[in-house]
């Protein structure tokens, strides 16, 4: 056997390795045969949604936790809009926390024109067990082929192309084959909680997935309930299988303590971990306080730590060994380990994967490196603010 020939063996024994492990684990099988297109940033993600909807013939399911005002949010009402008049069975289901800010003039444009339109959880309905539980999931899955999840919400925030403060970097997917099958569950999932009528004989097709593309998919949804949901134990699970390394990109950091160690132990053995955060345009400061009180004792086991400088960084990647990504909703925090709903897609296919660390290259490069003296010199306001707001994000 040559060289080349051994370590396509490797390469493979890896994969399955890594597959039925977290198969074993999250106990959902993974579906072969998908195709994935990478998005990066509203410039790429806006136009592929868009085109879905108005390409769309039969049924158009989306679920966001952001809608906020803007051209965007108006221009996706408008797009739906069009397509529920034209006929296509248009749901939209809304998280009543996060979108709350939706124009209510892009309401009545779409329940006018035959959209069902829901709202999860209500504010207005107060439940002490509910109001901090939401749905966190961004999924829309058009004429049950083609599905798209990530970390973009419907707003103008994420309009261009990461290259100032007014446009959030982020990263979505573009899925068909038999991963969209997971997609629909996470929206249906959702939306049975707001609507009794899970489907339509008349107008749902369930069709076989076809399989054109290569990617491996497991879909793994997060619940929010009380103590772990799976894609808390899909991180940590990663974090272990992890043998060379780690990337880490998340919108919103603050590992508990078991994380932290299960991240410390990973660098100990030799694996090779980087992480990319936001910098000084983070929009909630609490949160980036609360992970930069665990920086120190990441710096010290020679993790490296970078913070990207154009814009609010609120992509939610992971990639292990330049073989799997993990990509959806769920940020590296609490909300996403235990208190909302969130949507991760785990891709085994290293192409996928070399596309997304180049693009984590291409981001380190506008971004800064922290190094551990000069941390260690921080303010005491600084170390202040990182012990009070430990607490806070336990809840927030």
């Amino acid at each position: 056997m040559s060289t080349t020939d051994a370590s396509a063996v490797g390469l493979a024994a890896e994969r399955r390795r890594l597959r039925r492990a977290i198969e074993g684990v999250i106990g959902v099988p993974a579906t072969e045969g998908n195709a994935v297109t990478v998005l990066r940033n509203g410039d790429e993600i806006f136009p592929a949604m868009l085109g879905a909807i108005r390409q769309a013939e039969h049924t158009i399911d989306l679920l966001t936790f952001v809608y906020w005002e803007g051209e965007i949010g108006t221009e996706f009402a408008q797009a739906l809009a069009e397509r529920a008049q034209a006929g296509v069975r248009v749901r939209v289901l809304l998280d009543a926390l996060g979108a709350r800010t939706m124009e209510r003039a892009l309401i009545s444009l779409l329940e006018q024109n035959g959209v069902a339109v829901r709202w999860f959880r209500p504010l207005h309905r107060f439940r002490p067990a509910e109001v901090n539980h939401r749905t966190h999931r961004k999924v829309m899955i058009v004429d049950e082929a083609v599905g798209f999840t990530g970390g973009v919400g419907i707003a103008d925030e994420w309009r261009g192309n990461a290259r100032d403060q007014n446009e959030w970097r982020d990263t979505h997917f573009c899925v068909s084959g038999p991963a969209v099958d997971g997609l629909r569950a996470a929206f249906l999932d959702n939306w049975v909680e707001t609507d009794p009528d899970l489907f339509d004989e008349t107008v749902d097709r369930f069709p076989e997935q076809p399989q054109e593309g290569e990617s491996v998919i497991q879909c793994v949804r997060g619940a929010a309930e009380t103590g772990w949901s799976d894609l808390a134990t899909l991180t940590r699970s990663l974090i272990q299988l992890a043998r060379r390394r780690i990337r880490v990109t998340s919108a919103y950091f603050a590992p508990d303590d078991e994380l932290l160690g299960r991240l410390l132990a990973a660098a100990e053995r030799g694996v090779d971990i980087e992480i990319l955060l936001p910098g000084p345009h983070a929009d909630k400061r609490f949160v980036q306080l609360a992970g930069e009180a665990v920086f120190a004792p990441l710096l010290e086991r020679g993790v490296r730590i970078w913070t990207f400088q154009p814009s609010m960084l609120h992509a939610k990647v992971l990639t292990v060994d330049g073989l799997l990504a993990s990509v959806g909703s769920a940020n590296v925090d609490n909300r996403s380990a235990a208190l909302d709903e969130e949507i991760n897609l785990v891709v085994l296919d290293p192409a996928i994967v070399e596309i997304l660390d180049r693009h984590f290259d291409e981001d380190l490069e506008r971004s800064i490196q922290l190094d551990l003296s000069r941390w260690d010199d921080r303010s005491l306001g600084q170390r202040v603010g990182e012990r009070l707001v430990g607490p806070i994000t336990k809840l927030f």
